[in-house]
């Protein structure tokens, strides 16, 4: 059997998982997971599925059994954490008025949100366009891109996710998604990321694959004359955070070659890296800004793509004309969502925090062998393991499941990278408590607990 790829989470076909299920799992809960599994298409990442949840609030999942774990995943969808008071009163509100908006109507509720986004974005993105998901919200971009320069070349990333759709996957670089797929998209040129862990030559220097990647795009753009669009996550889920100059290196190249730049936040924009907007953080204004996610307040399913007005030049043709763009649940839990955050100073909070949180990473770092490196930007932290030189999966994954013990979920990313993601309204105490949680299952893998 090929071996799994382990780039985007832990996998469903797992010795440690099973063993882990039955240790912990009880009767009834192993019973819904074979329902599950009878009923559901068979897919790596969920079915068939770790456990089995029956509630969510605040930080917290809970699970069948009445245990309850620190959620430091939830998928990037829980910025205000689950079951939000005002999000629920504000869907529960709209329920009551325009539970749906049908085609060629309009409604409040999404002029409202619209007006909302094209005020708190960066630069001159003042256009909306609403979808169900991020991969739609990708693929509006990808024609928009198409439509206003002419071209249909793209330029993104290795090991970057765009989402699971057919043309997401063309720019994607996963190879769980794009293997044995059959034939992508045409044009998508693809090149290294800057993080140095994912270079394939040594420069010396982490700095110079950073300027070497920069520059790699560039080059692309000047050789191909025919690119229609760099599109990147501006900082990677493991994380990684490339430095500004990267970001204006490559922004200066768009503008030179007639590229447009198109950032996919959808993981992690509104506040979870210390700014609204993840751009933010690097000065880089982009053409075409994908969000979603958390845009939803974890309740509904909703995704923006914000342009420069100058790029409205479609009318003539459907970019999206998706049955629920312009749901009216979906942008009143929107409105409430992103309200929250600016009544909470929520990015604020997760700035002070995440920095907090990366100096006690850090400390531990010094503690324990395991960890070769620690990283983050506000709520949205990596600890990356590595043992005798390799990238430690197997310990990754043990240290997962040891934690999951103990009350605390996370997510695994490139298969040794333990993912840390909390929602942005997790306290300075529950913090503590999940990294005591974490090295003390770093310390059990170690064999020093």
């Amino acid at each position: 059997m090929e071996r799994p790829d382990k780039s985007e989470g832990d996998i469903n076909i797992s010795s440690k998982r099973i063993r882990w299920q039955q240790d912990q799992l009880d009767t009834t809960t192993c019973e819904l997971l074979d329902r599950d599994r009878k009923y559901f298409l068979s897919q790596s990442l969920s079915t068939p599925c770790l456990n089995a949840l029956q509630a969510c609030e605040g930080i917290y999942i809970e699970d069948l059994q009445g245990r309850r774990y620190m959620d430091f995943h939830g998928n990037n969808v829980h910025q205000v954490g689950f079951g939000n008071s005002e999000v629920v009163a504000a869907v529960k509100k709209q329920l009551d008025t325009l539970s749906f908006c049908t085609r060629r109507y309009t409604n409040e509720a999404a002029v409202d949100l619209a007006e909302k986004l094209t005020g708190l974005a960066p630069g001159d993105l003042n256009k909306v366009l609403f979808c169900p998901g991020g991969a739609e919200a990708v693929g509006i971009a990808l024609k928009l891109a198409r439509a206003v320069t002419g071209r249909h070349k793209t330029i993104s990333m290795w090991d970057s996710f765009h989402g699971a759709t057919l043309d997401a996957i063309s720019i994607g670089g996963e190879a769980i998604f794009r293997r044995n797929a059959g034939p992508l998209l045409p044009g998508t040129e693809h090149v290294p990321p800057p993080d140095p862990s994912r270079a394939f030559f040594d420069l010396g220097d982490p700095e110079k694959w950073e300027r070497f990647c920069a520059r790699y795009v560039e080059y692309i753009l000047q050789q191909e004359g025919d690119i229609a669009a760099v599109i990147a996550e501006p900082i990677r889920s493991t994380p990684y955070i490339p430095s500004a100059d990267y970001w204006r290196t490559v922004r200066k190249a768009c503008d030179k070659h007639g590229a447009l730049l198109i950032f996919d936040e959808i993981p992690h924009a509104l506040g979870r890296t210390g700014k609204m907007f993840t751009c933010e953080n690097f000065d880089v204004v982009p053409d075409i800004l994908c969000i979603g996610k958390g845009l939803g307040g974890g309740i509904m399913p909703l995704a923006a793509v914000i342009v420069q007005e100058q790029l409205d030049v479609a009318g003539d043709r459907a970019l999206g004309h998706y049955t629920h763009e312009k749901s009216p649940v979906a942008c009143a839990a929107a409105l409430a969502t992103i309200n929250y955050i600016q009544s909470r100073q929520l990015p604020g909070h997760a700035r002070e925090l995440g920095k907090n949180a990366l100096d006690r990473l850090r400390e531990m770092k010094a503690r324990h062998p395991l960890i070769g490196n620690v990283r983050g930007i506000g709520l949205f932290l990596g600890v990356e393991l590595i043992k005798d030189g390799r990238h430690a999966a197997d310990e990754a994954e043990a240290v997962m499941y040891q934690a999951l013990s103990r009350g605390l979920s996370f997510k695994l990313t490139m298969g040794n990278i333990l993912t840390l993601t909390p929602a942005l309204v997790i306290t300075r105490e529950e913090m503590k408590r999940a990294l005591d949680i974490l090295e003390a299952s770093i310390s059990e893998v170690e064999g020093t607990g």
